[in-house]
């Protein structure tokens, strides 16, 4: 076994610091002056969080005041992740900053050397042809899984022609393929037409990616398409701009391809959608009618007969959305639809499919921070959501993982949970809703990664199911294939007939939560359409017998779990009805209590008023004071100085009497001297 060299690009936590140190939590500036710089507020502060709960941990610090206004929102914004853990919180903020500056990468990778890492290689060169059928076939290497089965894994020295290659079922071959590889990468569309594999656009290393690339799947070669941009379909459509996108949806349509939505570096208003002809190797702008949804990427876009359904994903303000819109192909006109029912949480990066034309099926995805395994289905006919049960072995959550259904099988491949990437296969039977695990894969292996893409292709009336790309921990640009075997391949059939007791219990599980006995008897009475499952391969092929009584015990099972659901749905109505109650009481007591403050506004107005008139009184006052203790002074003086007049006066008469001339008698001689003649 020898040993070769890869360039993987920075691994965590080296990419988070790398990422850290971009946005500004080097110490070199204000990290809060950085954040609310390059990004929007709401983006600074998750960062900011995401970036305490990876370095620090979970918030144990006290509350802030209220009324400091940007510490308690970070607090608040920190104390909301709860006890996440420090590789998830470090994964998060290198998916936003990913997804809100895709260039950052590529700006700060000429600091750093990218590390190498060691890949197992088989350099077996003389390895022997395996016989089939009396035919030679060079042997394909492979990779251990979980149950001692085989994942397969290019080789250079392997020379393979096509699906022929693909000789065992439940497992993943890497068939060797030639011709120029499109970049690694991740959030890509991806479609076949005629047995060509389309990949457009996508994310590599931060940035959005606008190449087109085409995989034939007779030849395993890659070619790239030099598209460009062609007239506008009608004369009122603007020329298409051939914008960088990624999380949008590919969809093959009339032997065109239809792009809907993505992220993009300056996201437009609402959904743009463009259509790609092979034959001219041409983008146009398709013009549509009616109210557009807002832009967004990470929704899932199903095609239902003639109309594209799409439902949620993550606008550009990193807002989580769960609405639902309708787009009709053949009217090009947009119809919002508002479902009855209860719909699934607000989610992007999810999986959806169609079953028997009428039923949409959404699974898993993620908000910012948890990763979901719920089922919802929407009945497309009544327009109503519902939760059914799950059965068998129900898979864990996860987010970014790939969908395709064979007949009324549904393949869900891949995806993560902001942890790791999940390495099981899955498959959900459409008909009962049960889980089963196709085969499980082990070590980091592409088609345990998020962001991949997997379709479906046939070879000798098989189908194969091909995957591409993804993202775990670094970018894969390879291609896996896997045959689904007979047993978990049932071919599905459409036809009239009166409905088995069994068949209806199915039926009404998608629904649990109307009103169950109704639609139990309307089942029964009723003539609704019945999945026929052909097995094509004998060894599996079960007795009628074992079917009924199988599909009878469902049934059984089924009628238990929606009368728990209706005992459940009884509860919460009555919980619902207590807290109604409690909301109109303490609604009222608010009311009043907002009376009562309205009064003491009102009086505390008054006073105010009064105070200020005390206040005014009391400067007055203070002035009159002042006058009163200077007049007080001024009388003070007045009577001293009449005080010592009078004592003056007294003191010259006793000098007179002494004289022997007292006062009075010198006036009168005074007197006499002047009336003498």
């Amino acid at each position: 076994m020898a040993m070769a060299r890869a360039s993987s690009g920075l691994q965590y936590p080296e990419r988070f610091y790398a990422a850290a140190s971009y946005v500004g939590f080097d110490g070199s500036t204000s990290p809060t002056k950085s954040l609310t710089s390059k990004f929007s507020n709401s983006t600074a502060l998750l960062l900011y969080s995401l970036y305490q709960q990876a370095s620090v941990g979970p918030c144990n610090i006290p509350e802030p005041s209220s009324w400091k206004i940007v510490d308690h929102s970070k607090w608040a914004s920190w104390n909301q992740l709860g006890n996440m853990s420090s590789a998830e919180a470090m994964r998060l903020f290198v998916k936003i900053l990913e997804e809100e500056d895709p260039g950052w990468y590529s700006r700060v990778s000429n600091s750093f050397v990218e590390p190498v890492i060691d890949v197992p290689m088989n350099h077996n060169s003389k390895a022997e042809p395996i016989m089939e059928n009396g035919k030679s076939y060079p042997e394909t290497k492979t990779i251990s899984t979980e149950n001692g089965s085989q994942v397969g894994a290019e080789d250079k020295d392997v020379v393979v022609e096509g699906f022929g290659s693909v000789r065992v079922y439940d497992q993943w071959i890497a068939p060797p393929v030639s011709g120029q590889r499109p970049k690694p990468r991740y959030e890509h569309g991806a479609a076949v037409i005629q047995d060509k594999f389309y990949i457009y656009g996508g994310n590599h290393n931060g940035r959005y990616l606008n190449d087109l690339h085409v995989l034939d799947l007779r030849s395993w070669t890659w070619s790239k398409i030099e598209a460009k941009a062609g007239a506008e379909l009608t004369e009122s459509t603007p020329p298409l701009k051939l914008t960088p996108c990624a999380g949008h949806s590919l969809i093959p349509w009339e032997n065109k391809l239809l792009s809907i939505a993505g992220h993009t570096k300056d996201p437009s208003e609402s959904i743009q959608v463009k259509v790609f002809d092979p034959q001219t190797a041409t983008w146009s702008a398709l013009k549509t009618y009616g109210k557009a949804p807002v832009s967004r990427g990470g929704q899932s876009v199903t095609l239902v007969g003639t109309s594209l359904v799409i439902f949620g994903g993550q606008d550009a303000k990193r807002t989580l959305l769960n609405d639902l819109h309708i787009l009709d192909l053949e009217t090009l006109t947009w119809d919002e639809i508002d479902a009855a029912g209860v719909p699934p949480s607000p989610r992007s990066d999810h999986a959806a499919a169609v079953h028997a034309e009428r039923y949409l099926l959404i699974f898993g995805g993620g908000s910012h921070a948890t990763c979901y395994n719920d089922l919802h289905v929407l009945d497309l006919q009544a327009m109503e959501w519902s939760r059914p049960a799950q059965l068998g072995d129900i898979p864990t959550p996860r987010s970014g993982h790939a969908g395709v259904t064979v007949g009324e099988n549904w393949f869900i491949v891949g995806g993560g949970d902001n942890k790791s990437g999940v390495s099981e296969t899955v498959v959900l039977n459409m008909s009962t809703l049960t889980w089963s695990v196709v085969t499980s894969v082990q070590g980091r292996v592409p088609v345990a990664s998020e962001g991949l893409s997997v379709v479906v292709s046939s070879y000798n009336g098989e189908d194969v199911l091909v995957s591409f790309g993804g993202y775990n921990g670094r970018y894969n640009n390879d291609v896996f294939v896997l045959k689904p075997s007979h047993k978990s391949t049932l071919q599905s059939k459409t036809v009239e007939t009166p409905v088995p007791d069994s068949v209806a219990a199915v039926h009404n599980a998608t629904n649990a939560t109307r009103d169950v006995e109704s639609e139990v008897e309307a089942g029964y009475d009723g003539k609704i359409r019945e999945i026929v499952m052909d097995n094509a391969d004998p060894r599996t092929t079960n007795s009628k017998g074992d079917l009924i009584s199988s599909l009878k015990a469902e049934k059984e099972e089924l009628e238990s779990s929606l009368s728990k659901e209706k005992i459940q749905t009884i509860q919460l109505k009555e919980e619902l009805a207590e807290s109604e109650a409690r909301n109109s009481e303490l609604y009222k007591e608010l009311q009043s209590v907002r009376s009562q403050l309205a009064v003491e506004q009102s009086r505390c107005f008054k006073l105010e008023v009064e105070v200020a008139e005390l206040g005014q009184k009391l400067q007055t006052i203070g002035t009159l004071q002042k006058e009163l203790e200077l007049l007080q002074r001024q009388k003070a003086a007045s009577e001293q100085a009449a005080l010592s007049a009078k004592q003056r006066q007294s003191s010259g008469g006793v000098w007179g009497w002494l004289a022997g001339s007292p006062p009075s008698q010198k006036a009168d001689d005074g007197s006499n001297f002047n009336h003498s003649p």
